[in-house]
């Protein structure tokens, strides 16, 4: 699996000069320009930016207040954007329950499927050269059963698409029908976005020990990078996946 962060929230120059500034809402220039405009947003709502409380007056004390009193609507203006490899469609199509995340998936219909891997469920990676028997008296490592499992799908389908190109489909047809052999488990890649309140989201519920192992793992590579963006945002999440 691997989540790379490619975009996040960024200020234009003339809002974080001639605006901010001008609104007396100076920052100490340790707060990323995520933190800053969910400051600057919650702060707008009440004309409070000469920074009356004490207790508020810090931009991360601030962010956590908000979250505190349950008011994560400003946490909407920031946004993060991820590139994801090597994970499963099973696990896509989980986080892709999450609609208010936006996603550009590679298409099964025009890309050639047939070097595309099997992903190994966290529980089967931690017992691949473990041995299990197949048949009476045979056994296997069930890092074989993969790769072997891996092998006949491609094969099949590669023959499925040649036998429908032959038949004079399109490329596209065929690799559109051919893909209905594909299991869940194959690999996928895509983009997603979303703002910090939907990240939030996403991280409460799978972010979790009951979710699913794949899911999970992928939420903590996530929290991981969106705490670089606004670290006062996920304060709140604990370094290991909820009981």
């Amino acid at each position: 699996m691997k989540v790379s962060l490619i975009a996040s929230t960024r200020l234009e120059g003339g809002l974080s000069r001639d605006v901010i500034y001008e609104l007396g809402l100076p920052f100490n220039g340790l707060e990323t320009d995520a933190e800053r405009l969910i400051e600057f947003a919650g702060r707008l709502c009440y004309k409070s930016f000469h920074r009356p409380r004490p207790e508020t007056a810090k931009t991360d004390d601030y962010i956590k207040n908000i979250i505190a009193q349950g008011h994560e609507s400003v946490l909407e203006h920031a946004s993060a954007s991820f590139h994801v490899s090597g994970v499963s469609r099973n696990m896509l199509l989980e986080l892709e329950r999450h609609r208010h995340l936006s996603f550009s998936v590679i298409s099964q219909r025009f890309v050639d499927s047939s070097t595309a891997a099997l992903v190994c469920p966290p529980a089967l990676e931690a017992h691949k050269h473990d041995m299990v028997e197949i048949e009476p008296g045979g056994f296997a490592e069930i890092d074989e059963l993969l790769n072997e499992s891996e092998e006949v799908m491609s094969n099949v389908y590669q023959v499925l698409v040649k036998f429908l190109q032959d038949k004079g489909y399109g490329r596209k047809q065929a690799r559109e029908a051919a893909r209905s052999v594909l299991p869940g488990g194959i690999e996928t890649e895509f983009v997603v976005s979303g703002n910090l309140r939907a990240w939030r989201d996403v991280l409460k519920k799978r972010y979790s020990k009951h979710a699913d192992a794949e899911i999970c793992e992928f939420a903590g590579e996530v929290l991981q990078r969106l705490r670089d963006i606004a670290e006062p945002v996920f304060t709140d999440f604990p370094d290991q996946p909820f009981d």
